[in-house]
């Protein structure tokens, strides 16, 4: 067995890489719905309460797409690559941020996952100051931190002449959508209004998406390799439905080519190897999200002694 991941025979992996096509248009396709649905209860209602329940649902239904924009990362979504593009560059441009960024980034952060070269480990550090407040800022003001990340840090960094073209052309495109929305907006008196219903939801997907982000692997071995190194959070059927299964991440992360409809699957074939690797499986988001809040930044020493008390609890 490999530290890395379990060694599926052939004949069970591929029907688990099959596409799906016509399932993932249909739920693209309610998810949009509902969000259409949600924007008009909102934009014609009256109350507040209504306003804040729409915007809340809004955000939590962005995670949704959010989630249908990682799987166009790895292109599984659609079988054609030009396909999980267009999905990723149009849904990213209300979220303000970069999609060939994001997908440099996360294949990255796949390649060198909980090492010192990984992108995303920015919770691990040395606890001090500035790691402090880069953890907690990201807490409560993720989509900030994402927007410099996706669309400054990390092209100024890494990008080759080839990705700034895309990044580029992805701007330019995005900035022409915010420019025909804006003037809509004011011809019509309805600046406000847009942004609220643009904006605040985005601040909540913010709020979900950095709780989903850190419980993936926050307090997972480091340097361990794949599967060690990534959480499953057994949570509930609704997020795993609205969340297109990205709970399921160490299946995720050992094998990316795996469709998101197939990764509760592919979790029960691997189930003997995450337990005999003892991959770290939770039930809830909230209690490893509040762990983390509690306990902040790691460091590698912290670490180690979270990762012995665990495991004190299992033997106890």
């Amino acid at each position: 067995m490999s530290p890395h991941r379990p060694e599926l025979a052939r004949a069970d992996l591929l029907p688990l890489m099959q596409f799906r096509p016509f399932s993932t248009s249909a739920k693209i396709l309610l998810f949009v719905g509902l969000m259409m649905a949600l924007a008009a209860w909102s934009w014609f209602t009256q109350s507040q309460l209504i306003d804040w329940i729409a915007y809340v649902a809004l955000g939590y239904l962005w995670m949704s797409m959010v989630t249908f924009m990682h799987e166009a990362t790895h292109d599984t979504l659609f079988k054609r690559k030009w396909q999980n593009w267009a999905f990723g560059i149009v849904t990213m441009i209300p979220l303000m941020a970069s999609f060939v960024s994001f997908k440099e980034d996360h294949l990255e952060h796949h390649r060198y996952n909980r090492s010192a070269q990984d992108p995303d480990a920015f919770t691990m550090g040395k606890r001090g100051i500035a790691d402090f407040i880069v953890f907690y800022l990201y807490f409560v003001a993720g989509a900030v931190l994402s927007f410099l990340h996706f669309n400054l840090l990390y092209p100024i960094k890494y990008f080759g002449r080839r990705d700034w073209a895309i990044h580029v052309f992805e701007t330019l495109v995005k900035t022409l959508c915010y420019l025909a929305l804006i003037l809509w907006a004011q011809a019509h008196g309805v600046v406000a209004q847009v942004l609220e219903l643009w904006l605040i939801p985005v601040f909540f997907f913010s709020i979900f998406n950095s709780v989903r982000f850190i419980a993936e692997h926050y307090e997972t071995p480091w340097a361990q390799g794949k599967l060690t190194g990534t959480r499953t959070v057994i949570s509930n059927p609704v997020h795993s439905f609205f969340w297109n299964n990205i709970n399921y991440h160490i299946g995720h992360h050992v094998y990316p080519r795996v469709p998101c409809y197939n990764l509760v699957k592919l979790h029960t074939m691997i189930e003997p190897d995450i337990a005999a690797m003892g991959a770290i499986v939770d039930s809830s988001y909230v209690a490893v999200s509040w762990n983390a809040l509690r306990r902040g930044p790691e460091s590698e020493s912290k670490l180690a002694k979270a990762l012995a008390r665990r495991r004190a609890r299992l033997v106890g």
